[in-house]
């Protein structure tokens, strides 16, 4: 009799929570940690970058005043109207990059990589709290520059084809944190993110006509810029601002598809096997 009576009030074990196809809750909470990691040091994520855009843009003023008139496909725009859109996805595609590269990376320096492997999230998952939280971070950047460039009468932003900026911003943006999560998996420490940032993204970026027009290029590396996957998100990115572009914008949604689906299958890939984050 005793023991039935203690054997009835023991509590039953609880069932092991399921999940559907997608780990919701995980997820969202993947997102808002990488999002809260960059907005905890907003000073240093946000407002430094774009001082930095503002400095360029009022140094490139000085230099050239009024007298930056464009010839070829930009024939008669002014050189500051030109440079503004250009700088400011530069600024969205570098903070993108920083985002997830640097997360990966000190993750895996202090050894805390188990605190998103651990849990129930998916290789699919993985990949997609990471990159948007770098998403989150490039755009924030992009408007908050922007703004600022528009509002201090630096150039002139007014959004003339709302469908290739936001396009644009996304891709960029998805791009470069998933080659950022690429380099912070690879990476085994701060030196070797350092070599990716200034000998692939900083040459890819500087050279994908941000400050020029490429048709001043000479051969071959007028035809070698249109090889350059953040050129066709900066030409593109600029047309929704100034109407007119290096290549067709049909060229460029397709090749800024492509190449951003790529590199998150590349990332998916990467978190499934573990690559160098397993032991």
């Amino acid at each position: 009799m005793t023991d039935e009576v203690s054997t009835q009030s023991r509590p039953l074990p609880v069932p092991p929570r399921s999940y559907g196809a997608v780990n919701w809750v995980g997820l969202w909470t993947l997102y808002k940690r990488e999002v809260g990691r960059f907005l905890k040091v907003w000073m240093q994520t946000l407002f430094a970058p774009v001082i930095t855009t503002l400095l360029f843009m009022t140094v490139f003023k000085l230099a050239f005043g009024s007298r930056g008139q464009l010839t070829g496909d930009f024939e008669g725009l002014d050189y500051n109207s030109f440079l503004a859109p250009g700088l400011v996805v530069m600024s969205m595609l570098q903070n993108a990059f920083q985002n997830t590269s640097s997360s990966l990376t000190i993750a895996k320096v202090q050894g805390s990589q188990v605190d998103f492997l651990m849990p129930p999230l998916s290789p699919l998952e993985l990949t997609l709290g990471f990159i948007f939280g770098a998403v989150t971070r490039g755009i924030m950047v992009g408007v908050i520059g922007g703004l600022a460039i528009h509002l201090t009468g630096l150039a002139d932003l007014s959004i003339v084809n709302i469908v290739p900026v936001i396009w644009f911003s996304l891709m960029a943006t998805i791009f470069l944190a998933a080659l950022g999560a690429v380099g912070g998996i690879w990476a085994e420490k701060f030196d070797h993110l350092a070599a990716i940032t200034n000998f692939v993204i900083v040459p890819l970026t500087f050279l994908s006509g941000t400050f020029y027009d490429i048709k001043v290029l000479v051969e071959p590396f007028q035809t070698a810029a249109h090889f350059d996957p953040i050129f066709y998100l900066i030409d593109g990115f600029r047309a929704g601002f100034i109407g007119v572009s290096n290549s067709h914008l049909a060229v460029g949604y397709i090749a800024s598809g492509i190449f951003t689906f790529l590199a998150c299958v590349w990332v998916w890939w990467l978190f499934r096997t573990g690559y160098k984050l397993k032991a």
